[in-house]
């Protein structure tokens, strides 16, 4: 009896129980085992596999995104038919910093669960899982190693824990992110990845992770603001950054839980994302309008609007007797403008919508259309001072529709006076057309037809509101002679518009074009003595000739040619460089103060605001003082990577100033500079701490 349960006994050791776990495996530095939640299964059934890392003392392996070094834990399995294995699913990392670098890992004990799904017609009486798992283990030094890990779980008619480690498996769910129903878009342009999340209630978001690999620059500062339940998000891009899957992971973490978001990248027709602090837009429409209105007020007030609003007011002075055709004229002129803006509109979100990067202003990045409007301006410069009378005959377009009288003239004084309006962009307007282009269709046509409105408004009131009519002096002979002083403001547009001309096609393309001035000032004096003494058909036929040479002439320009030992010569002795989205994250990613100005030489505000505020010796010192560096974006023309830029700040046109202090969301400056804004501002943000 006593040899049976010898016998029994030594059965029942040497025929082992069906094990949960493949037992550990030791490698350099770590020891590995491969864990089954249920030590027997079943068909259909779903459960979790873990693989276990006991690395040693400050040793640690790396997350799916290991930031600027390390490498992802990868894991290969080989299954039977009628069994599948998920993704890892990955805890909340750790930040490891190695300076200067940012890594993101695991340090002690972790687990990587995967889940393992088992057909409902599976037969076979086992399950043989074989895992090879590949990793990087790490502490000064990092070594490469694997793993050939095999587990084999029984088949019954009801499945069986694994009792002893379920303790295991519940606190490695309670270190994964949990997931977050939120919308949630990111964008790269502009040298960051940018984020805006609409959390489901307000949290306090302490750090992020982005599973995306050389998305981010790892070690930079990341920028977090939280506006109601709209969480922003910010941090330089990768320098080896060269593209990112339309949809991506973000981990955020607060003070006691972490959460997953899945981001969708904005696209062109997507609302921008807002990326700084004290930036965001009350996207209230009764607001946006409201600045869509007064930045169109404004607007009248611009250099570049004021030559061709004088053809305007000289109309109404002209009928200051005759308040009916003063409320006509002010209609049509109203009716102009709008329809103008509203074109405009449509343009701009046709464009959009195939593509195409644009923004306010967009049509004087043509140096055709440019060339056309230094003509157009020249021409009725040479009406009012008496050359030439437009609107009797062959020149029944541009100036003679703008210049003429009645309803005609002013409703074509609108359109050109947008036209020529497009190089300004005043406070209030370009918050309200950032707004605008990232809506829908309708709300972007009813924020242009209030930036429409708000520039007609003097005009209306002048015609409709007594008090206001009452200070327009009588007509009389010096209308002749006020007509003949507002020449001068068109001829200095059109010396304008002919630098800009020459900065955007060359020196040669500019010479065509004066030649093409002479031409038009020789059609319009032949035209003039064409009316005074009724000459035949051989004038028209000049007249034609000339303004054809002149309108073939822009079109015929040569490119410009680029010196480049004259180019570098020159922005060496400038106290700006030349901004590149990679040039600003580098500042960034060095923690180096930097101030960037988008302008355009067309655009009259930019080129003021550099003349007073940032050129200044003041402005100069203030920048050496700080270590600012600089940067200058031209988009005088095209240039599909401002345009993106643009877009980051909710802004559809030039200027844009923005200022970046380590440590601090970046301050966007207002559209109009006094002398002491760059100064103060930078007195400031040097007193705060960095966050």
């Amino acid at each position: 009896m006593r040899s049976v349960i010898f016998l029994l006994l030594c059965c029942s050791v040497l025929i082992p129980a069906h094990a949960a776990s493949s037992g550990w495996q030791t490698a350099k530095h770590l020891q590995a085992e491969l864990i089954s939640e249920y030590r027997q299964v079943s068909a259909g059934q779903q459960l979790q596999l873990a693989l276990h890392f006991v690395p040693d003392e400050h040793w640690h392996t790396y997350w799916q995104n290991p930031g600027d070094s390390g490498l992802a834990t990868s894991l290969s399995w080989q299954l039977p038919d009628g069994v599948t294995v998920g993704d890892i699913q990955w805890p909340v990392p750790q930040a490891i910093a190695v300076p200067p670098l940012m890594n993101y890992g695991f340090a002690g004990a972790t687990v990587l669960l995967s889940d393992l799904n088992i057909a409902p017609d599976y037969a076979a009486s086992s399950i043989d899982i074989q895992l090879q798992a590949d990793w990087l283990v790490c502490e000064e030094v990092c070594i490469p190693a694997e793993a050939q890990l095999s587990l084999t779980l029984p088949v019954g008619s009801s499945a069986v824990v694994a009792a002893d480690y379920a303790a295991l498996f519940q606190q490695a769910r309670q270190q994964l992110p949990q997931t977050l129903q939120a919308n949630g878009r990111f964008d790269t342009s502009g040298g960051a990845f940018s984020a805006t999340v609409d959390l489901p209630q307000p949290l306090q978001i302490e750090a992020f992770f982005v599973a995306a690999p050389e998305l981010v620059d790892h070690a930079a500062s990341q920028q977090i603001n939280l506006q109601g339940n709209q969480l922003l998000l910010q941090q330089p891009l990768n320098t080896y950054f060269s593209g990112v899957a339309p949809q991506i992971e973000l981990v955020l973490v607060t003070a006691d839980a972490a959460y997953s978001v899945q981001l969708t990248q904005a696209g062109q027709g997507a609302a921008e994302i807002l990326v700084t602090q004290g930036q965001q837009r009350d996207s209230a429409l009764w607001l946006i309008l409201l600045m869509a209105g007064a930045g169109g007020l404004i607007l009248n007030l611009m250099p570049c609007v004021f030559p061709v609003l004088s053809l305007k007011a000289l109309s109404i002075a002209a009928n200051s007797a005759q308040q009916a055709q003063q409320q006509r004229d002010a209609l049509f002129y109203s009716a102009g403008v709008v329809l103008s803006f509203v074109l405009l509109a449509l343009l701009l979100i046709g464009l959009r919508a195939a593509g195409e990067a644009v923004g306010w202003g967009f049509q004087l990045q043509n140096p055709y259309l440019v060339a056309l409007l230094v003509y157009l301006l020249f021409a009725l410069g040479l009406s009012l001072s008496g050359v030439v009378q437009f609107g009797l005959g062959l020149m029944n377009t541009g100036g003679a529709l703008a210049t003429a009288k009645g309803g005609k003239g002013s409703f074509f004084t609108g359109v050109l006076a947008v036209v020529v309006a497009s190089p300004c962009t005043a406070p209030f307007m370009g918050s309200a057309l950032g707004y605008a282009v990232g809506q829908s269709a309708p709300v972007a046509l009813l924020v242009f037809t209030a930036l429409g409105l708000g520039m007609a408004l003097p005009f209306l009131l002048l015609a409709f509101v007594p008090g206001f009519a009452k200070v327009l002096p009588k007509p009389g002979a010096w209308m002749d002679t006020l007509k003949q002083w507002l020449a001068y403001p068109l001829y200095l547009s059109a010396v304008w518009l002919l630098w800009v001309f020459g900065r955007q096609a060359g020196v040669d393309a500019q010479a065509l074009l004066l030649i093409g001035v002479v031409c038009v000032a020789a059609a319009c004096w032949l035209w003039g003595r064409r009316q005074l003494t009724q000459q035949g058909a051989a004038t028209a036929i000049a007249v034609l000739l000339l303004l054809i040479i002149a309108l073939a002439l822009p079109a015929l320009a040569p490119k410009p040619t680029v010196d480049n030992a004259t180019a570098q010569t020159q922005t060496a002795a400038a106290h700006w460089q030349s901004w590149s989205a990679a040039t600003l994250q580098q500042l960034r990613s060095e923690g180096k103060p930097v101030l960037v100005n988008m302008t355009a030489d067309w655009c009259i505000t930019c080129l003021v605001n550099e003349r007073v505020a940032l050129n200044t010796d003041s402005s100069k010192a203030a920048l050496a003082l700080y270590d600012v560096t600089y940067l200058k974006g031209d988009w005088t023309l095209r240039d599909a990577a401002i345009t993106e830029y643009l877009r980051l700040y909710q802004r559809d046109g030039v200027p844009l100033y923005v200022l970046y202090w380590p440590g601090q969301p970046p301050q966007v400056l207002p559209q109009i500079l006094t002398p002491d804004t760059l100064s103060q501002t930078l007195a400031r943000l040097s007193r705060q701490p960095q966050s």
